[in-house]
């Protein structure tokens, strides 16, 4: 007999259900731990088919172990599920696992794809840095709002300027040094250890052929290469390139009932990171480049009908086109070539 089973997983503990033939035939909970769980599913359902729990912060751990353990583990989009969870009378785990239980009986469900270690943790670094970058830029307007307040004004700078200018502005002020120079401090280490992270991307970045092929577009970078590169993982994952725009929420929504249709803003699904990079990356083609290609004079002509914001959400969407394209034929960036339709 066929075993469908729906898995609710939270921090501590792992609500789990079992259908065969249309019936729950058990359920029951045990702690977040991949291995405990496979024990309990071969002892339960020896006729596994398939295993089903929603994306969240366990969910890429989840997947790999259970997948080491033989079981047919399967990730589904979180936001597809609760349309079908919300159904039930009271929100409990346990009702939980039984409609992902149900979901993966009937095959109704929406598969994500779940992203390789390599890929996550190139992922997570790049994460660190922005979010040390952050806090750098947080700190630094913390002083300059502070200094302020007792009319010593910062001159514009970043870096050792910046270092200089307030320590020589509060060469006089005893009480309030004691109350700055830790968050100065604070700030030069958060862009001591930034630097360092950016070192170990960018030895990441050389590394990797597909970075280094991504990087011959003018415009992108190490962290745009990277980030992109890790996001696609295989080119082989998208039917093509044009359905990489869509997967980024980079293009119109639509609706449509009756005799309304129309297209809306872009969806803004999918990455939001990766779909800010492309989105500067756009701007600098727009604003700084040096180098001509047919993509920004199709750019530049389009920014003449509607504005630099728009052409630049719609050049994100042709580069992540072009992009695809290039690690799919393992080709570098044309100049001279048409920009890829959308």
């Amino acid at each position: 007999m066929a075993d469908y089973i729906g898995l609710d997983v939270s921090m501590k503990e792992t609500a789990i259900s079992i259908r065969r033939a249309g019936a729950r035939v058990w359920r029951g909970k045990c702690n977040s731990d991949p291995a405990r769980i496979a024990q309990i599913v071969r002892k339960r359902a020896p006729g596994v088919v398939r295993v089903i729990f929603e994306t969240g912060p366990l969910s890429v751990w989840f997947y790999h172990a259970l997948k080491e353990e033989g079981l047919p583990a399967i990730c589904i989009d979180a936001r597809h599920a609760k349309a079908a969870l919300d159904m039930a009378a009271n929100k409990t785990d346990a009702n939980d696992a039984d409609g992902l239980a149900q979901l993966a009986e009937v095959g109704f469900y929406r598969e994500v794809r779940v992203k390789g270690y390599d890929s996550m943790l190139a992922r997570s670094l790049i994460a660190a840095r922005t979010r040390l970058v952050r806090i750098t830029v947080e700190l630094s307007n913390q002083i300059r709002g502070l200094m302020k307040t007792f009319g010593l004004i910062v001159p514009s700078g970043k870096g050792r300027s910046f270092d200089a200018n307030v320590r020589r502005l509060l060469v006089d002020q005893t009480e309030l040094s004691n109350i700055l120079l830790p968050l100065l401090n604070a700030w030069h280490d958060m862009r001591m250890r930034a630097a360092d992270l950016t070192k170990l991307l960018l030895a990441v970045a050389r590394k990797s052929h597909a970075c280094r092929l991504l990087m011959t577009i003018p415009g992108v970078g190490a962290i745009t290469a990277t980030s992109y590169a890790t996001a696609i993982e295989d080119p082989g994952n998208f039917k093509n390139s044009r359905a990489v725009g869509a997967w980024l929420g980079l293009t119109s929504r639509r609706y449509q009932s009756g005799e309304v249709d129309y297209s809306g803003r872009v969806s803004r699904r999918g990455d939001r990171h990766l779909r800010g990079l492309l989105y500067e990356a756009a701007l600098v083609i727009l604003t700084r480049s040096k180098m001509q290609s047919d993509l920004r004079t199709w750019a530049l002509k389009l920014k003449e009908r509607v504005g630099t914001k728009r052409a630049a959400v719609a050049l994100a969407r042709k580069l992540a086109v072009t992009m695809h394209a290039m690690l799919k034929t393992g080709s570098a960036f044309n100049p001279i070539a048409q920009p890829l339709s959308l």
